[in-house]
């Protein structure tokens, strides 16, 4: 989701701060100062091919200072579904702009990863979980997923993706259109990450936040309840486990030049950029211990979390499953990263 009531800009001086939080403000807002991730990658799967896509991270990256992410150096792969080099055929302006955000998310909360693109041949849902499949082939311990859709009859035959994979962890956007449940979120295998509307405070921490109204949570039609959930009142799946900023509003600087949507700097948000910035956070806790599934992870230590309580996705009744309150739940789940504990495997 991208705001457009913002000048156009081609292009900035050099070391000028364009609109947008940049990788300053998320590494503050989420106590990621001091750490690090090198040698870990974080894989990201898009469909379609973005050709600008290694140009335009060059100047994300060069403007706000960050080390040079290249394919030269293999801090940046770029693959197809299959794991070839050959791009996909097709492009995609709307799927441009999302690799675009996606590698600058990465950017933002862990400028030490590698970053590995797996580009899709299309986005039909099988190609997009060929792509997953890739990722994880290819020995990516932290998959980030910003797509999804509604809930169908038959999505646990795309779950085994996940199960099959533990010891990976793969984070998926909650979906931007309020209240209501989202595959592959749904999925009991992943973390399901909401969003928050981020903005400066005068508080200790220097940031506060809130439910972002656009952010999806609920309770799952067919997926059941994985045994780390305890809340009352679902008997099934309980989205989300986890969130970040996803307000446009409040929203990421992104560079992008591919296609109709390529204007140069925009500003960009909703759970297509939360996903990222948490698969980036569980990078810089380490890699999950082989045979568990990361998303329980933040159950077993709450107080590593910025509890959001206020602001609902959806007039639900005001229950928890759409409304912001003291603990979990649903629209922001555990709360917001403070630092890279509640993320980290266990023994810790």
């Amino acid at each position: 989701m991208v705001r457009t009531d913002l000048p156009r800009l081609q292009s900035l001086s050099p070391h000028a701060k364009p609109p947008g939080y940049g990788p300053r403000d998320i590494r503050s807002a989420y106590d990621l100062n001091g750490r690090h991730g090198h040698g870990r990658t974080v894989a990201i799967t898009v469909a379609f091919h973005d050709p600008n896509l290694e140009r335009d991270l060059a100047v994300y990256r060069r403007q706000f200072d960050l080390p040079r992410c290249t394919t030269a150096s293999g801090c940046l792969r770029v693959i197809n579904q299959r794991g070839g080099t050959t791009p996909p055929s097709g492009t995609d302006s709307g799927w441009a702009q999302e690799s675009a955000l996606d590698v600058d998310a990465v950017s933002a909360a862990c400028p030490d990863c590698r970053i590995l693109v797996v580009e899709a041949d299309s986005d039909l849902i099988t190609n997009l979980f060929a792509a997953v499949d890739q990722a994880a082939a290819q020995g990516a311990k932290f998959v980030s997923n910003s797509w999804g859709g509604p809930e169908f009859f038959g999505e646990f035959a795309f779950d085994s993706t996940f199960s099959n994979n533990p010891g990976v962890a793969f984070t998926f956007g909650a979906g931007d259109s309020g209240y209501g449940t989202f595959y592959p979120a749904a999925s009991p295998y992943v973390t399901a990450v909401g969003g928050t509307s981020l903005h400066r405070a005068h508080n200790r921490r220097g940031w506060s936040e809130s439910v972002w109204p656009g952010t999806g949570s609920g309770c799952s039609l067919y997926e059941p309840k994985p045994p780390f959930q305890h809340d009352p009142l679902c008997a099934n799946r309980t989205m989300n486990d986890v969130s970040a900023d996803a307000d446009p509003a409040t929203g990421l600087a992104v560079y992008n030049t591919f296609g109709s949507f390529g204007v140069g700097w925009q500003v960009i948000g909703g759970t297509s950029l939360s996903a990222p910035l948490v698969a980036s956070v569980y990078a810089l806790a380490g890699n999950p211990a082989p045979g568990t599934y990361p998303n329980s992870y933040p159950y077993a230590r709450p107080w590593a979390f910025n509890d959001i309580t206020t602001g609902t996705n959806d007039p639900c009744g005001g229950t928890y499953l759409c409304t912001a309150v003291k603990g979990y739940d649903g629209p922001t789940g555990i709360g917001t990263p403070h630092g890279v504990t509640g993320l980290r495997s266990w023994p810790w």
